[in-house]
This record gives structure tokens, sequence and C-alpha cells, in this order.
């Protein structure tokens, strides 16, 4: 189980879960119980929240076993903007 790793995505944003990294806090489902509802399936409902409210419980997983990323993000930089896919926002190194 340590190896298992699901995608929840709504377009705009991708929550990561490791089930085998997750310690039960109930963090996710008491501070977003629409998005995160261990008694459906799948228990990750993405549509039932903003992106902004999504990101924000995901920062709060004390294990590490939610994380977060973006799926198209820009960049400026002197020759215009460039589209960049898949930018990846860990906040599993709780360091």
């Amino acid at each position: 189980m340590k190896d298992i790793i699901k995608h929840y995505t709504n377009g705009e944003v991708t929550i990561v879960w490791k089930p085998g990294v997750c310690i039960h806090s109930e963090k996710c489902f008491h501070g977003l119980p629409a998005v995160f509802n261990p008694g459906q399936k799948p228990w990750i409902n993405v549509e039932a929240a903003t992106t902004e409210q999504i990101i924000s419980q995901v920062k709060q997983c004390p294990s590490g076993a939610l994380s977060f990323f973006m799926n198209t993000e820009y960049r400026y930089n002197a020759t215009g903007r460039h589209r960049i896919k898949g930018t990846k926002i860990n906040f599993s190194d709780k360091s």
C-alpha cells in the first residue's frame, strides 16, 4: 500500500494522495468535508470546493499524504509568456 498514489483533478489543480503515508488525522475531512469524505467513493471530490479552498486544506495535511500540483502555470520572461504544465508543489516535506 506504501507505493499506491492516487490523483484527483478539477482541471486546474490535481490532488495527490498517498494512502500508505496517511496517518488518518482527519484534518482534511474536518476541514473540508465536501471534498474529503471517507464515506464516499471516490473519497475526494475536487468539484465540491474552489481550487483555493482545496489548496489551503491540502497544505494542512500533517503527514504529507496529500499534496497538489497546478495543472497549468504561466511564467513570464524577456521573451514573453510561457506555459508550463504539471508544475508540482509538494508540501510533504515538513522539515
